[in-house]
Formats: structure tokens, sequence, C-alpha cells
């Protein structure tokens, strides 16, 4: 079945929540890598919407990215193989790309 957030609980209270978790992409596999069925309610902490319905690894993975969409491009543009030239502004001190 979906599991909820252990974090917060605010999952648990998401009204309307079909009984399959309704957000999975097609042929009921995981929206993010398509491998297998969403278990997860993923939600964002801030604003306690709804976001969707992953599996354990792609909810784990967002969280610990810090529910930063730019630090997901950021870790996809590595994956790619693009190329990641921070700036050095001060000895030690470097700027990330924007």
């Amino acid at each position: 079945g979906v599991r909820c957030c252990s974090r917060c609980g605010r999952g648990r209270t998401a009204s309307g929540l079909p009984p399959d978790g309704g957000f999975r992409g097609p042929g009921g596999l995981r929206a993010i890598c398509s491998k297998a069925a969403a278990v997860h309610v993923d939600q964002s902490h801030r604003t306690g919407r709804v976001r969707g319905v992953p599996c354990f690894n792609c909810n784990s993975a967002i969280g610990k990215l810090g529910d930063d969409p730019d630090a997901v491009r950021r870790a996809a543009a590595y994956l790619e193989g693009s190329p990641w030239k921070p700036t050095l502004v001060a000895p030690g001190v470097y700027r990330l790309p924007s």
C-alpha cells in the first residue's frame, strides 16, 4: 500500500488521495524512475501539498537533495556529463555555477 510521510505525518491527512495513489505514471509505474510501483506519498514540507507517489528510492533522493529543483538539475547535468566548473572567488572559496 501507499505509505505517508513519517517525518511530519502531513501525508496522512491528504484528503482525496485515491487508494492506488492516483499519481502513478504510465502502466502504474513510479513517475520518476519508471522501474517499480509507487509506494510513498510525497508532499512539500513547506506547504503540505501532495506532489505525487514515487517509490522509496526516488522519494529519498529528492529529499536528500533538499526538495530543491536546482539541485536536481545540477545532479542531472552531472550525470549527463555536463562540465561543473565552480568559480574561485577567494582562496578556498568557490561559487557554484548558476
